[in-house]
């Protein structure tokens, strides 16, 4: 195991606290952790690739940057309509 995995395996386990405050907080503070856990798994993908030298996993990173920014732009737009 290499360095690139062990920071993508750090990054994982960061997941979980992100994850729990993203579950527990109200939704206007929950997006916030939700943001940090969508970059936080696009770099652990990022690193993964780079570790086990395989393209696939970078370009899903990039697709999962973008469509985590969407997504919560998406969700706050939807939220404010509910309110």
């Amino acid at each position: 195991m290499n360095g690139w995995l062990w920071g993508a395996a750090v990054l994982a386990v960061a997941l979980i606290p992100l994850a729990l405050a993203a579950a527990l907080r109200p939704a206007e503070e929950g997006i916030v952790a939700l943001e940090a856990a969508g970059s936080d798994a696009a770099l652990a993908l990022l690193l993964l690739a780079e570790g086990f030298h395989r393209q696939s996993f970078g370009s899903m990173a990039l697709v999962l940057a973008v469509t985590s920014f969407v997504g919560a732009i998406a969700f706050l737009r939807f939220l404010d309509r509910l309110e």
